[in-house]
């Protein structure tokens, strides 16, 4: 048993410098990027990358693992074989990976995955210079025949050396092998391995990047898919295009609903915060009070809804002004996102202090790689906090995380732009009250965890009111995303989707209820038109103060979408290539709602 945990061991270690040398081959080969992070960025760089390396070798190790169990129980030299040949094909497959990624990145600033697929036969492979292709080429056979080498001489004839053992070996090297599980996750918490585990700086996205292992992105891609996985199959793109921008008025004046041009701006994201909860909106009497009474003091839009149905394609439709898509979701993909607008990005531009307060895992499906290009000034997590406070599965209880927003209200610089991002309200409910509304079964326990997270919303905009920027500030409250319950509503019900959008604050000119059919990816220039004007790069995000403005709103699920206009509703099913709900509608509206969806899938295609 011994020969063979060395030999696991060394196999360890062996992976590990393949990773090291394979990072700063990228970080030499990239010099010039490199030349412009400090000591200790470099050291980060290394440092954090060594998570995602950990992933990979695990994967290699459980398979080198299984096949150390097989040895104890089958006698004979093909274990040597057996393994060194995997070895060297994994050598030879990384290498390759490493060596192209090196180029690659220098012309498109983001790590390998599938898009070069995407390219072939396009010509664009040949544009590459021959002395390019000669320096790829001895950088490959470098790694190659120097870890060969090594395996060769350091590892190889260990394994020809080893003598018959038993059972009690095969066992524990099973064990050894599924523990592996460990570092090929990457954690314990409810977030699994993903770039935003790498991601350090907030503001140089290079640095970042450079911690990424190339070989867990490919394959991640691989798996994921990121390639042209949408087809362009109702109309041309430009056909397309020109239906979508019909329903953007390129020009169109606004009313102004604010007392001046740089208000501190609060965005609440409510977790899961249907409309249906909300009594002003038709929702169940009793479950938000706070809220309800707050719809009567600012202005409440009654005609909202959510573009997806998770928090990760929420931050992306309301920050971004982005589309949730019907079968991926691009916040998962940091080569598209850093392509994306962000809100913040252009409140900065307008003199705002910026910052970001979640009191959950901020890896939890890469929110961490997106709002570090977003470059706030300030990300809050659950890492801020003291062990003692981490009282749900998720995090921190949402009372607790406003307490943490006062205490840096208390030191904010006006203008504030401020995104804070709820979480009690998610599954399992488990909020630090006394239940007010009673019952086990999950709506109930639903209904609960709103009560307790509208009671610390009341709680703080109590205490924003005490406050002497109250006067000058305007907070804006939506959900991420709706919910089934009340009611287990289907997947593609509407009423899944709506969810409420509320301004409030003494920034507002006047309390009123706008009726106009809107969504997530409004948010961003509607907020924008009045402390500026809106902007382009938000290509799917309207005014909706806008004089000339188009009532509609999408939402997108598993698959298929739904397109909302002035009482009319449409539902289409992608798989099904047909229309499962058609209420009210001209052939000329399903066109334009599928228009909107093609529209939506070239855009992504090419980020």
């Amino acid at each position: 048993m011994r020969e063979r945990l060395r030999v696991f061991a060394r196999l360890l270690l062996f992976w590990i410098a393949f990773m090291i040398i394979a990072r700063l081959s990228f970080l030499g080969y990239n010099h010039d990027l490199t030349s412009e992070l400090t000591a200790g960025e470099f050291f980060k760089t290394m440092l954090y990358g060594l998570w995602m390396d950990g992933s990979v070798t695990g994967y290699f190790l459980a398979l080198s693992g299984l096949l150390l169990t097989c040895s104890a129980l089958i006698r004979g030299n093909w274990i040597y074989h057996t393994i060194t040949i995997t070895t060297i094909l994994l050598v030879i497959l990384c290498s390759i990976l490493v060596t192209v990624d090196l180029e690659l990145y220098r012309h498109w600033g983001f790590r390998l995955d599938t898009t070069p697929f995407f390219y072939m036969g396009s010509g664009a492979m040949g544009s590459i210079d021959l002395d390019v292709i000669i320096k790829a080429i001895v950088i490959m056979v470098l790694l190659i025949g120097s870890f060969t080498l090594g395996y060769l001489r350091l590892i190889g004839p260990s394994i020809k050396r080893f003598k018959p053992s038993g059972p009690s070996t095969a066992i524990a090297f099973f064990v050894l092998a599924a523990l592996m599980f460990i570092p090929i996750r990457g954690s314990f918490s409810v977030a699994p391995m993903n770039t935003g585990f790498v991601y350090y700086h907030a503001t140089k996205v290079y640095a970042n990047h450079s911690a990424i292992n190339v070989i867990w992105n490919f394959l991640y891609s691989i798996r994921k898919g990121t390639t042209s996985q949408y087809p362009d199959n109702f109309y041309n793109k430009t056909e397309a295009e020109n239906i979508v921008a019909s329903l953007y008025p390129a020009s169109d004046t606004t009313y102004a609903m604010l007392n001046n041009k740089r208000p501190n701006v609060m965005l609440i994201i409510i977790e899961s915060f249907t409309a249906d909860v909300i009594e002003p909106l038709g929702g169940v009497k009793g479950v938000a009070p706070n809220l309800n009474q707050l719809c009567s003091e600012g202005i409440l839009f009654d005609n909202f809804y959510a573009s997806g149905d998770r928090t990760d394609k929420g931050l992306i439709s309301i920050l971004s002004g982005y589309p949730a898509q019907p079968s991926t979701s691009i916040i998962k993909f940091p080569a598209k996102t850093q392509r994306l607008p962000q809100l913040s990005t252009y409140m900065r531009k307008l003199g705002y202090q910026t910052s970001f307060v979640y009191g959950g895992d901020l890896d939890f499906a890469n929110f961490r790689s997106y709002l570090a290009i977003g470059g706030f000034d300030r990300i809050t997590t659950v890492d801020d906090f003291p062990d003692s406070l981490h009282g749900s599965k998720w995090g921190i209880q949402d009372h607790l995380m406003f307490n943490q927003v006062r205490h840096q209200l208390d030191s904010a610089h006006e203008p504030f732009f401020k995104v804070i991002l709820t979480l009690s309200s998610h599954e399992p409910f488990d909020v630090p009250m006394e239940t007010v509304i009673p019952g086990k079964d999950t709506e109930s326990m639903f209904l609960n965890s709103c009560y307790y997270t509208d009671k610390s919303i009341g709680d703080f905009i109590t205490y924003c009111k005490q406050q002497p920027w109250w006067r000058n500030t305007l907070v804006v409250m939506t959900a991420d995303h709706g919910h089934r319950h009340p009611g287990n509503k289907e997947l593609k019900d509407k009423r899944r989707f709506k969810t409420p959008l509320l301004m409030i604050g003494g920034a507002v000119k006047k309390d009123t209820i706008i009726h106009t059919v809107a969504g997530q990816t409004d948010i961003a220039n509607t907020l924008l038109a009045q402390l500026d004007q809106p902007y382009p790069e938000f290509k799917f995000s309207k005014n909706i103060f806008g004089n000339n403005v188009v009532p509609f709103a999408a939402y997108f699920y598993n698959n298929g979408y739904g397109f909302i206009l002035p009482d009319k509703y449409m539902v289409y099913d992608n798989a099904a290539k047909r229309f499962l709900i058609n209420e009210n509608t001209t052939a000329a509206d399903l066109n334009t709602s599928k228009a909107y969806q093609q529209s939506l899938y070239s855009d992504y295609n090419e980020r």
